[in-house]
Order: C-alpha cells, then structure tokens, then sequence
C-alpha cells in the first residue's frame, strides 16, 4: 500500500479469517441495485469463500418471468464485492455459475493476490452509498464526453455494449415505445398487483420494496399508492408523465444490451450496470431505469432498431443530473445469509 493512496482500514482486525473478510464485504454488495428494489440475493459464507445465490422468493413473476432482472440484479451485488475487494487491498476470484445442476448458485468468489487499489477503484467505491435512482426531472445538460467514453469502457469490460442517445429524433422514438408499454403493463390487473405488492414505506419492517415518493406522493402514502396502483388502470397517465420527462427532462438515454440472453450474460449486464452507476454517481450524475420496452417482448425488437444495436437488449435508462433523493430501505446483512 505504500506507493499508492490511503485507503482507510475496513475495521477488521489483522487477524480476521478469510471468512470474516468475505462476510464483511457483503455489507457493500447489499446496496446493490434491484427491480423494485427486491435485494433477490443470498450469500452463504465457507471457510475460505462465498456463495451467491438468487433469492428466488423475491421474484418478479409478471414483470420478469424468465428471472433476467433478478439475475442482473444480483450480478450489480457481485460487482460491489469485486469493488469493495479491491478497495480493501484484495482481487477477487471470481467463479460464475459454479454449479450446472444448482440454477440458483449464480457465484464463488475467493479472496486472491494482494493489491494497491487505483484511482477509479476508490472512487466506486465511495460512491457505493450515494448511488441513488433518480426518477425526477434532469437538468438540460448531457454528460461530458470523459464521462461518456469512461461508461462504454467499463461496461465493455464486461462484453456489454453501452449506447448512448442523446439526438432529439430518436428520444422521441424511445419515449413512445415507453409509453406504450406503460399502457400494456398498467392494463394487465397482474402487473398491478404484484407491483403494489412492492410498494412501502421506507419506514416498512420489511426494509425493501419501493418508496410511494417515486410515484410523487410522500413516503407515509405509500400505502395509499400501493392501493391506487393495484386497483386502477394508471396506464394513461403513466405514459404521458414519462413521455415528457423522456423528452423534457432526460437529455441523455442509454440502452445495455449483451451477446446473448443466458444468466452468464445476465450477471456480466449487472457487473457492469454496477461500474457504470458508480462511476455516474462519483461524478455527480445520476440514472433511472425505463425498462418497459424491454420487459414488453413485442417492443424489444422496435427498441434495438431505434438504438441502432443487433445485440440483446438487457437494460433501457436515462442518465444525467438531477435532484438529490433519499436512500431506498435495505435489509441488514443477516437477513440474507444462509
């Protein structure tokens, strides 16, 4: 550590076993991001290693039947062990998908060779706590190209290409093809329920799930929300406000998309949706999530012609700056270890 930057201690003592090292680096993994903010991981401590599993009771059957966001979801709390590793002076190793007959058993990851975290490792991982989705109105400024070219980078480390749109043409193409899923997700009386059924307070005993601020009323509604939304078609409504804050208020869009459409591809989209995140955070931006013309199959092949991209399509977003929000609930760090 001496040729490089202070790094401050993680608060272990010297003598700390692998395994405590390992299950302190989960403190980090679980501020990951997730759909409707379900945290679907566990982990399971060994001896000298930790096991990342997909928390299949946190599934989104409606919205994601194939367990594609809940995968990457858990790949982003992968990427935050990696991050949080090598801030603290270690590599990890990192085996995916160890287990063919055990679907469920995304990870392995070894503590491995001593380093001198860099610069961009330290500034993720600061970021971690800050990282915040933002769904607010954006200033009218679009990243700098520093910014811009560091995102495609990092998310190319983990074969996922990162395509940025920002011409006025083609953000109105993407805002009717969100809007239009607005109102085929909100007419299906299944989509409403099981997205109430994340709706809580942040003050909820359940420490996960959605703030009613997102939906614009204040968090002690969000009982309230969750009845509005479970009970009425809000597809309309729900079109047009994101239509305008697609073209007004969202200089800059950005389309993930992947090689395949396999859980090992899954988890490389959420490794690097977890890099890209944190570096806009570190930098002062931010990121929300309008993914409905890539849960809507029928949408999803209309939305790579508009983005320009052959690949799969894996995740659909809006980058810039915005106000700041408060953080989401989160479940402490024994309730997801086996």
């Amino acid at each position: 550590m001496k040729n490089g930057p202070d790094v401050p201690d993680s608060g272990l003592p010297g003598d700390a076993t692998e395994a405590e090292r390992l299950r302190f680096l989960v403190n980090h993994a679980i501020l990951a991001p997730s759909g409707h903010n379900t945290q679907p991981w566990l982990f399971k401590p060994g001896d000298c290693f930790l096991d990342l599993f997909a928390d299949r009771s946190r599934a989104l059957p409606v919205v994601d039947p194939q367990g594609r966001e809940l995968t990457i979801s858990c790949g982003a709390a992968l990427e935050h062990l990696a991050i949080a590793a090598r801030f603290f002076g270690s590599e990890l190793t990192i085996d995916v998908l160890p287990d063919p007959s055990g679907p469920d058993h995304l990870a392995r990851v070894r503590l491995g060779r001593r380093i001198t975290p860099g610069t961009g490792d330290i500034r993720m991982f600061q970021a971690i706590p800050n990282r915040r989705t933002t769904r607010a109105w954006y200033e009218n400024r679009v990243l700098p190209d520093h910014l811009c070219n560091m995102c495609r980078a990092l998310a190319e480390q983990s074969g996922v290409e990162l395509v940025l749109i920002s011409d006025e043409k083609r953000r109105w193409e993407i805002a009717g093809l969100v809007a239009e899923g607005d109102r085929i997700q909100f007419a299906d009386p299944g989509f409403r329920r099981e997205l109430a059924a994340w709706v809580r307070s942040r003050r909820s005993k359940t420490r996960d799930g959605i703030s009613g601020e997102a939906f614009g009323m204040p968090d002690v509604l969000s009982p309230l929300g969750a009845l509005i939304i479970r009970t009425f078609d809000l597809g309309r409504k729900v079109a047009a406000g994101d239509r305008d804050r697609i073209v007004s208020g969202s200089p800059l869009l950005a389309v993930m998309s992947s090689r395949d459409d396999d859980p090992a591809n899954w988890i490389d989209t959420g490794r690097a949706l977890a890099r890209v995140l944190l570096t806009l955070t570190a930098s002062g931006a931010t990121a929300s999530y309008l993914n409905q013309p890539i849960e809507v199959e029928t949408l999803r092949p209309r939305l790579g012609d508009v983005a320009g991209t052959r690949r799969v399509l894996q995740l659909l977003m809006r980058f810039g700056y915005g106000p700041a929000s408060g953080p989401a609930a989160r479940r402490p760090v024994d309730e997801v270890l086996i």
